[in-house]
């Protein structure tokens, strides 16, 4: 399923202005009864939209909808290779099951994931039209070895779109994630289709929280943020959505031509952890010692008896050593 059925989506743009809207008024629309309407209400709330009842007022969206625009999207990032759907099991795997037709740089926007993914098999919670569900295909020509580094740059670039948004602090946890005051903003999972010594295909998956229903919010187990609690004023998805595309071009171009290490700087700056006793967790083992920052392969390096060691690939987690 990609698109909510007609009268869904009738519903759906009624309740999109955060005003209440009577029962009545709903099943007038609908062409439905008092029943199916409330029917059509839980099935929103079970794609995670935020929606109440008061009696004698009706129903109300808890927030205003801002939904996806792809046309929008194309004229902000400068490309036509943007494709959005409100629904998908994951913006990832659509790319995956097309590599074989589709354009470097193609791009999927999602409202809403029935099976979104993070890293290591982990649920990534997607309500409707409320964070950032993003899939970009891209192409490395140099092979398999060039991937090794990539979820790095992809975080250079997602920070680098956000600061363009005026959003300022959020700063990297090796290896694929954003974090804004000790606290989880987004999510980085790349997938791969290679053989050895052959062209790299590459889906670079990115979750971004940008405005989390309360009910949502319960089921994650870590602590987190969304950009809407961080920035001024409401983000524009479609905004970002524009600004995260032509970053990721740039950074991904320069890349496939230096490597990671011209932009090694950059990550130093923004290092959640750099300096910082941690604990890395290696399958079964427990490593403690110092962050010191990654090396031009994004091998993490950590200082153990004053001995420095890389790190990388594999199932590997990396926390604070007071977590």
């Amino acid at each position: 399923m990609s698109e909510l059925n007609e009268q869904g989506n009738k519903l759906l743009t009624l309740l999109a202005d955060g005003e209440f809207h009577s029962g009545e008024k709903i099943g007038e629309l609908l062409g439905v009864s008092r029943t199916s309407v409330n029917n059509y209400i839980k099935a929103l709330q079970e794609i995670g939209l935020d929606i109440y009842k008061i009696t004698g007022k009706g129903y109300c969206s808890a927030t205003p909808l801002a939904l996806l625009d792809q046309q929008t999207i194309k004229q902000v990032s400068g490309t036509e290779h943007v494709h959005v759907e409100q629904i998908l099991e994951s913006t990832n795997q659509y790319l995956l099951d097309k590599i074989p037709s589709l354009d470097n740089g193609q791009t999927c926007i999602a409202e809403y994931q029935t099976a979104g993914r993070g890293r290591r098999g982990r649920e990534w919670i997607s309500p409707f039209a409320s964070h950032l569900y993003f899939s970009m295909y891209w192409r490395l020509d140099a092979g398999i070895e060039k991937a090794s580094g990539l979820s790095l740059l992809v975080g250079i670039a997602t920070v680098n779109a956000l600061e363009k948004l005026g959003i300022q602090g959020v700063g990297l946890k090796w290896p694929n994630d954003l974090y804004y005051q000790g606290k989880k903003l987004a999510g980085i999972l790349i997938e791969l289709n290679a053989q050895a010594s052959d062209v790299c295909h590459t889906v670079i998956g990115i979750g971004i929280n940008v405005r989390m229903p309360a009910e949502q919010g319960k089921l994650i187990d870590q602590p987190w943020i969304d950009l809407n609690s961080i920035s001024t004023q409401p983000v524009d998805r479609n905004k970002l959505s524009g600004l995260l595309i032509k970053e990721l071009h740039t950074l991904l171009h320069a890349y496939e031509e230096t490597g990671l290490a011209p932009f090694l700087a950059r990550w130093f700056e923004l290092d959640c952890f750099i300096n910082q006793q941690v604990n890395l967790l290696v399958s079964d083992k427990v490593q403690k010692g110092i962050c010191r920052g990654i090396n031009d392969q994004g091998a993490l390096l950590l200082e153990i008896d004053e001995q420095v060691e890389a790190y990388i690939g594999g199932e590997i987690s990396l926390r604070l050593a007071n977590n």
